[in-house]
């Protein structure tokens, strides 16, 4: 199990005292966390961390996944791209299946005897409907909700107004129309798990070798789920123009969310996009890789580009940062409170493919601008978007709202 102690040398002593300090005001108190996954995406990831380092700061933490099967995982995937901005179809079937496998998730889930309820993002929020509410509930919200669709919000609603707290990522996605309180929190990324901690060079290019990325020219990267809003279609047209420049290759590296059913749907549409160019091995798919070979190639890129539409917070920015690979990204959502831009890395508009492409092809024919944004990029995330700093968060909203209850 991962202690706080084992941060020592990443982070200040000072900092892992305070947090000891902190949640010496929880003891004996007993926190529930419920999301939809327990892999694929972020925040399953922050999880799999907070969760023992709550438990080694003397709080009594516990995980609960939500079950549900395809179709129920259809409507919340509608759901998310709804919050998102993107039309739908909010039929009374889908509002129905939506509620009734949060109440039969309710049936054989027991979280009555904890003393706060942490839910993250839409697809297990209706669960508080279906308990004897003695607790205060926390609404944890990693999508962008600075546009959702109105009659889903209005829907969704009706559930979130049971809740004592609403916590988001980014100051626009604060809902004015929201008659609860709302806090901002930055998500995290952890240092020492398989996917950020350091590699040894050997180790490094076995992974390399066992997915066939010959390392004879510069690789440029994204890391992500396959999702439109990832838009990985749009970073096959980007490299295509900087491939016109300089002579490199393209990754795309994804693994499926178990709650994301359209991510094969789109893997196939980048395969096409990308038709000879998988054929010659200019653009490599590299599909299910582990934590560790995700970590290898960030640390083997030139350049990691995140060219989202719609970005929640996109913690793959503060990966590749954290490793010392200069990033290239869309100036939406919680990406610029990672990327300053010209200074731990390049913004840019997420339409803009040209600008993009001129980015990358700065930084892999200028050495000493790579090592600048490289250095700085760490040194902003060492400062701000470490697991430890996400656990102080967590520990004093736990304490405000239980010593309010």
């Amino acid at each position: 199990m991962k202690r706080l102690e084992d941060y020592r040398g990443i982070v200040e002593d000072e900092i892992l005292a305070d947090l000891h300090k902190r949640a010496s005001k929880l003891y004996d108190r007993h926190i529930v966390h419920v999301n939809s996954t327990a892999q694929g995406g972020g925040v399953a990831e922050m999880l799999y961390t907070l969760i023992p380092l709550m438990n080694d700061a003397g709080v009594d933490a516990g995980w609960r996944v939500l079950v549900g099967g395809t179709d129920f995982f259809n409507v919340t995937k509608a759901f998310h791209n709804g919050l998102q901005g993107e039309p739908i179809n909010l039929s009374e079937q889908k509002k129905r299946l939506y509620t009734q496998v949060n109440e039969a998730f309710s049936q054989y889930t027991h979280i009555t005897t904890h003393d706060a309820v942490v839910i993250h993002d839409p697809q297990p929020l209706p669960i508080i409907k279906f308990y004897k509410k003695r607790q205060p509930w926390i609404w944890r919200c990693h999508i962008d909700l600075s546009d959702p669709n109105p009659k889903l919000w209005e829907f969704l609603q009706g559930y979130i107004l049971r809740y004592d707290l609403m916590i988001v990522s980014h100051e626009a996605y604060l809902r004015p129309d929201l008659p609860i309180e709302q806090r901002i929190v930055n998500p995290a990324i952890d240092p020492i798990n398989q996917k950020n901690v350091a590699l040894p060079d050997a180790t490094i290019a076995r992974y390399m070798k066992r997915y066939g990325i010959p390392l004879d020219k510069p690789l440029i990267t994204q890391v992500s789920r396959f999702d439109k809003w990832k838009d990985p279609l749009g970073v096959i047209e980007v490299y295509k123009r900087v491939r016109e420049r300089v002579d490199c290759r393209l990754v795309l590296a994804g693994n499926m969310a178990t709650d994301d059913p359209e991510g094969f749907t789109i893997f196939e549409k980048v395969k096409r996009r990308a038709g000879g160019l998988l054929d010659r091995g200019d653009v490599i798919l590299m599909i299910g890789a582990s934590d560790a070979e995700i970590n290898a190639l960030q640390r083997m890129s030139s350049v990691v580009l995140q060219k989202s539409l719609r970005e929640g917070f996109g913690l793959t920015v503060s990966e590749a940062m954290w490793k010392g690979t200069p990033v290239v990204a869309s100036a939406v959502g919680g990406i610029p409170l990672q990327v300053i831009d010209g200074d731990t890395g390049f913004l840019v508009e997420p339409n803009d493919l040209d600008l993009c492409a001129n980015r990358i092809v700065e930084i892999l024919t200028d050495d000493k601008l790579a090592e600048e944004l490289a250095v700085r990029g760490k040194e902003h995330v060492r400062e701000n978007f470490l697991i430890t700093r996400l656990l102080g968060h967590y520990l004093a909203l736990l304490d405000s709202v239980l010593n309010e209850s």
